[in-house]
């Protein structure tokens, strides 16, 4: 984890459910910041894990690990990962105290954001659903987009603690436009990929140097953090790092399935889908999504 300078605020008392490649870091930063954090996860083992590098407490379930927090965050797989630890007799929702913010960072959809928060409600409770975008380096470093839908009030809460692990955290609208957000941002890094990708093949197979090509280039109107950060390990051919292909497959179902609800046209979405889909079938689903230039060459 990198030098994160926090900004001094009250400490909290909070939970973190699920200490995954992004969990774990984020609660981390929790912990770093001066809050007081309990964490749950399903495998017991990583919770234990965690409590013995920064602190604070692990509890059994989900409930117990919300019991007496201002604010439970949590980063989970699915909608139903999430209704799991949300939800039910041990989910956090039972344990929280009235007034108390659900803080989602799970990459869900916007139809269980919206669900989850009309259940929180209706125990005089809070929930924001908080996708993230930035990925595991972003998540160690702290440097995470968090994009928000909910309350204004409940979100004005919870702004300030979750920058102990990000650079923005902003609200755009009600329940689920957070979610919606981050369907945005995947089909602009699906077309974005897919077209880095037939770039770097086409100059291949021109013959060109292509690593002092994309610094050219980069220089102009052609930039962007997947040519500076992606387009050299597509060349060398390495993809054993970042954002999966299976989680790519995963989000990029919600956002086919969402534009079947309001109507969006996404033609080329679609299609690189398809493409990760070829990915999978040769093997990488663990590869990051710079490996779509592995179909063309």
């Amino acid at each position: 984890m990198t030098n994160k300078t926090y900004e001094p605020i009250p400490p909290r008392s909070v939970a973190f459910l699920g200490l995954g490649v992004m969990g774990y870091p984020m609660a981390g930063h929790l912990a770093r910041a001066g809050h007081r954090v309990t964490v749950y996860n399903r495998t017991a083992a990583k919770a234990a894990q965690w409590v013995a590098e920064y602190g604070g407490r692990s509890a059994g379930t989900p409930r117990a690990a919300a019991d007496g927090a201002d604010i439970v965050f949590a980063c989970v797989g699915n909608d139903d990962d999430l209704r799991s630890v949300v939800l039910g007799d041990d989910g956090a929702l039972a344990g929280m105290k009235r007034g108390a913010v659900f803080v989602d960072h799970t990459t869900a959809s916007a139809e269980v954001a919206r669900e989850l928060a009309a259940a929180a409600r209706e125990r005089g409770l809070h929930f924001i659903d908080a996708p993230v975008s930035g990925g595991n380096v972003g998540a160690v470093n702290g440097a995470l987009t968090v994009m928000c839908g909910g309350e204004a009030d409940a979100f004005a809460g919870i702004q300030p603690v979750a920058m102990a692990y990000s650079k923005a955290v902003t609200l755009l609208g009600d329940s689920g436009a957070g979610q919606l957000a981050k369907m945005v941002n995947q089909i602009a890094i699906a077309g974005l990929v897919q077209g880095l990708a037939e770039a770097i093949a086409f100059g291949q197979k021109a013959g060109l140097d292509m690593k002092a090509v994309l610094a050219v280039i980069g220089k102009g109107a052609a930039q962007s953090w997947q040519m500076d950060n992606r387009g050299p390990t597509m060349i060398d051919d390495k993809f054993d790092f970042g954002f999966a292909v299976d989680w790519m497959r995963k989000d990029l179902g919600l956002v086919l399935d969402e534009a079947k609800r309001n109507g969006a046209r996404l033609p080329v979405t679609a299609l690189v889908d398809q493409f990760y889909a070829d990915v999978q079938a040769a093997g990488g689903k663990r590869w990051d999504t710079s490996s779509l230039i592995k179909r063309l060459k």
